[in-house]
């Protein structure tokens, strides 16, 4: 295989494993993750101080923060791996301990959504 083509094998698998992570972030953030309503019971009264106080904005920040706050806690680990390695990069690696505990911070929502825990 030449550079080229393992280049291009790397980047689609850093690509396909992103995709996931943040697919995975989003399901976290949904309305039937049991973090989502005590999330919302905090969040709304920023919101409503604030001048976008329909409901549904709300609801749609709470989701928000709560994808992006499994992506940055997730993201921990593998920063911390890319430091101990000394990449300058992300590596496939990194990117799939990223995936893989985001998918750890994601089994509760995982659980809600399939019907277990009710």
């Amino acid at each position: 295989m030449t550079d080229d083509a393992s280049e291009r094998q790397a980047t689609m698998q850093r690509d396909i494993l992103l995709v996931a992570t943040a697919g995975l972030s989003l399901l976290n953030g949904q309305g039937y993750s049991p973090i989502f309503d005590p999330v919302f019971f905090l969040l709304r009264p920023f919101v409503a101080a604030a001048f976008y106080k329909m409901p549904i904005v709300a609801f749609y920040l709470t989701s928000l923060l709560i994808s992006l706050t499994t992506l940055l806690l997730a993201g921990v680990p593998a920063a911390i791996y890319e430091r101990i390695k000394g990449h300058t990069e992300s590596t496939p690696v990194s990117i799939g301990i990223w995936l893989a505990c985001t998918f750890v911070l994601t089994i509760p929502a995982l659980g809600a959504a399939l019907g277990f825990g009710q």
